[in-house]
């Protein structure tokens, strides 16, 4: 399992160059699988933003490590593969990108300034998600995951409700934060119908100039967590209160 999540991630670029062209099937199923597109089949448009290809490595990754954190396995011993594990992802992301052969779409080039040519070493692919996307973000979170792996403090205790029902969170705040998008931009000035099924408010004409600065957008972020807390603390309730009864529930 580890072999095949390991060849999914690293391998996938390989496949960057193959296009499908076309409104038919197989544009659509390579789509699905590698290449993000849109899709019009009569009145429905279809955009795929989520290719499984390298999205299957990274579950299955995430399955196998799973097996570390069984009641047997020596917590020294985890964290020290996970610590080895996060830097040699890290440091094949630096030799990688520095090379700019290989891992991402997407080259880096020397800007005007050192912080933007950071940027742009950092502007990596995420839809789908690269090899050096992949390692540039679990790398780090594997070693945060090592370090963290302790018994929960009295605020750890309170955040980790949002780990327990990832899935829920997410969807629900996707909802949340769109139906916010609406009233803001019916508040500034603008109509609330153009946001509908939108998120892309720089590729609306009728949305040209709707918007925050980034502390605006900070705020509404936490004030949306503090708002779905109770929501997520309930069915986190209700959800350990009813499994394995209903097992559909560990999905979400």
């Amino acid at each position: 399992m580890l072999v095949i999540a390991f060849l999914f991630i690293a391998a996938h670029n390989l496949l960057d160059h193959v296009h499908v062209a076309g409104n038919g099937l197989a544009a659509f199923l390579w789509s699905a699988l590698h290449e993000p597109a849109s899709f019009g089949f009569g009145r429905l448009l279809i955009y795929v933003q989520y290719p499984v290809l390298p999205w299957i490595g990274i579950l299955v990754i995430g399955y196998y490590l799973g097996s570390l954190f069984s009641s047997h396995y020596n917590s020294e011993k985890r964290m020290k593969f996970l610590i080895l594990l996060g830097f040699v992802a890290i440091e094949l992301f630096l030799f990688l990108r520095t090379l700019n052969l290989y891992g991402d779409s997407a080259i880096w080039f020397n800007q005007k300034g050192a912080s933007l040519t950071l940027l742009s070493f950092l502007n990596v692919t995420k839809y789908p998600p690269s090899f050096l996307y992949i390692l540039m973000t679990l790398g780090p979170a594997v070693i945060f995951l090592a370090v963290v792996n302790k018994p929960l403090g009295q605020f750890a205790q309170k955040i980790v409700v949002f780990g327990r029902v990832p899935f829920f969170y997410y969807v629900v705040h996707i909802y949340l934060i769109h139906l916010i998008a609406m009233i803001a931009a019916q508040f500034s000035g603008f109509n609330w119908l153009d946001m509908v099924l939108s998120d892309k408010a720089n590729h609306t004409p009728q949305l040209k100039g709707f918007g925050f600065d980034l502390s605006a957008v900070y705020l509404v972020w936490m004030l949306l967590i503090l708002a779905l807390y109770p929501l997520c603390k309930w069915y986190d309730q209700y959800k350990r209160s009813h499994l394995p009864a209903q097992k559909w529930l560990s999905y979400i």
